[in-house]
């Protein structure tokens, strides 16, 4: 089983940009899929990009498809999130979570996904 370890949140302007990292320890980390969810206050958890285990295929929630990118460095046992052009809205704790369901990048839904790491808050305020 994969540990993970979300890094990178922080105090942004409306319109900047973020890159939030997962790094994994653990074994055979190239075949898990990956997903980014994040957390609102008073929120449920929501799906914000999944990504196959070869990094070839992605799945972004229509919130944030044209402004985020998912990428994954296998090599590194990592996985990023950039976050351009980020809104007040993308405020939340941001969590990476992985699944050895091959096509669990197609559904990227929180019940799929059994690994998760302890999060990073991301705050987006003028």
């Amino acid at each position: 089983q994969l540990q993970l370890v979300e890094s990178g949140g922080g105090l942004v302007r409306p319109g900047s940009s973020l890159r939030v990292s997962c790094a994994a320890s653990g074994v055979a980390f190239d075949s898990y899929v990956i997903g980014w969810f994040r957390q609102a206050p008073g929120k449920e958890r929501e799906g914000v990009a999944c990504i196959s285990t070869s990094g070839g295929w992605k799945n972004y929630a229509d919130s944030v498809r044209g402004r985020f990118t998912i990428s994954r460095d296998n090599p590194k046992n990592t996985v990023y999130l950039q976050m351009n052009s980020v809104r007040p809205e993308d405020t939340a704790t941001y969590y990476c979570a992985a699944t050895n369901a091959a096509y669990g990048w197609r559904s990227c839904r929180p019940a799929d996904f059994g690994s998760w790491g302890q999060g990073t808050q991301v705050t987006v305020s003028s």
